[in-house]
């Protein structure tokens, strides 16, 4: 296959799945996809065996479940658009306002275009454990959930539920303490509503999660409130360490430091590891070894660097760069940022065939534009 391309293995994604079932067949809660981190589509065959929906984060992704998906979809945004409102309406269960503000201005439309729908509220707890202050939705001055202090309780005859966000990448103990500040803050307003939803960066995936603690702290909170049902949205615990980002070494240039100039880019493919900054695992690659090369992008972004790696053997031009851990929140941010070609996207199913399912060229970098 020519380089770069990303490439799902369906047995590690399935395996990831498996532990979600494992949650929700022991606290009864309800999973979503978040369609934010994962929205490879190609896989939801495979994903909605195990999972409830999407949720979404506006339009685009609503139609994404709504179509491909084809389970329950939860639609949330900072701010809806009036010309995006009515479409929205007609194909979410659940549509989730930022705002009181918000919430005024869409129910009734929302209610008249479909009298099924759910209609909710995000808070703020104002109270996070975020380890990254960019990713903190909690954070000073965030635009994210409305304060208990702004809370209007002229929409409670119309709201059904409510919907916190407040982790990133964590255990079931911070989810705990998030917790309690979310009850010690908006449990006044539950009598009346059908469901909470806990939001995500619930990395329930991750080797050393106490799955079995999250299990208690849900079933511990379904005991005090019985007639909430609970919804948790997850992301990159679906595709965590699912798949690889595959890339050839162009050329090997020195400058005080050997450096290898791949055929993918940090800025444009993997964009986290620019902005968190988050370092990804090369295959083959540790520390104490031998030959060390900073390995960068090709585009013209002086920054485009994924970071200094050391190998047993010294690279070659032509030879294959494996990052690992390249399916969530890469795909789903790429760009084409200096005509850079997007990687292709493939699936390794789980009888060990491999299947291109998207190729990227020129029209794609044109048509953008």
């Amino acid at each position: 296959m020519e380089t770069p391309y990303w490439l799902l293995e369906e047995e590690l994604l399935e395996k990831n799945l498996k532990i979600l079932s494992y949650v929700k067949e022991r606290s009864g809660v309800k999973i979503l996809l978040a369609l934010k981190g994962f929205a490879l589509w190609q896989s939801f065959d495979l994903v909605s065996k195990y999972l409830d929906g999407c949720c979404a984060s506006g339009l685009h992704e609503a139609i994404l479940s709504n179509e491909e998906f084809k389970k329950e979809t939860h639609t949330y945004s900072p701010a809806f658009k009036e010309s995006d409102i009515k479409e929205i309406a007609k194909i979410s269960n659940h549509l989730v306002f930022n705002s009181p503000n918000q919430f005024k201005k869409f129910s009734t439309l929302a209610k008249e275009i479909n009298k099924d729908i759910s209609l909710g509220l995000r808070v703020n707890p104002e109270y996070s454990e975020s380890p990254v202050e960019i990713y903190n939705p909690c954070g000073l001055y965030s635009r994210l959930g409305t304060t208990l202090k702004n809370f209007d309780s002229s929409i409670l005859d119309r709201l059904e539920g409510l919907h916190f966000h407040a982790l990133c990448e964590q255990d079931s103990l911070a989810l705990n303490r998030v917790l309690d500040i979310f009850e010690e803050k908006f449990s006044r307003y539950f009598d009346n509503l059908k469901w909470v939803n806990f939001g995500g960066g619930h990395l329930i995936t991750k080797d050393g999660y106490d799955i079995d603690g999250l299990i208690e702290i849900l079933n511990r909170f379904r005991s005090k409130y019985p007639h909430l049902e609970i919804y948790l949205e997850l992301g990159e615990a679906v595709g965590w360490q699912t798949g690889t980002l595959v890339a050839t070494v162009l050329d090997i240039v020195h400058n005080g430091i050997d450096i290898a100039i791949l055929d993918t880019s940090a800025e444009a493919h993997m964009l986290d590891t620019v902005i968190m900054p988050y370092r990804a695992d090369v295959k083959g690659s540790g520390k104490d070894k031998k030959y060390t090369y900073r390995v960068a992008g090709n585009t013209c972004l002086a920054g485009d660097i994924m970071g200094d790696y050391s190998f047993d053997e010294p690279l070659k031009i032509g030879d294959k760069v494996i990052f690992c851990d390249q399916i969530h929140y890469t795909m789903v941010k790429a760009t084409t940022f200096n005509g850079i070609k997007l990687p292709s996207i493939a699936i390794k199913r789980r009888d060990g065939t491999i299947d291109i399912v998207k190729e990227f060229g020129y029209k794609d970098f044109k048509d953008r534009l």
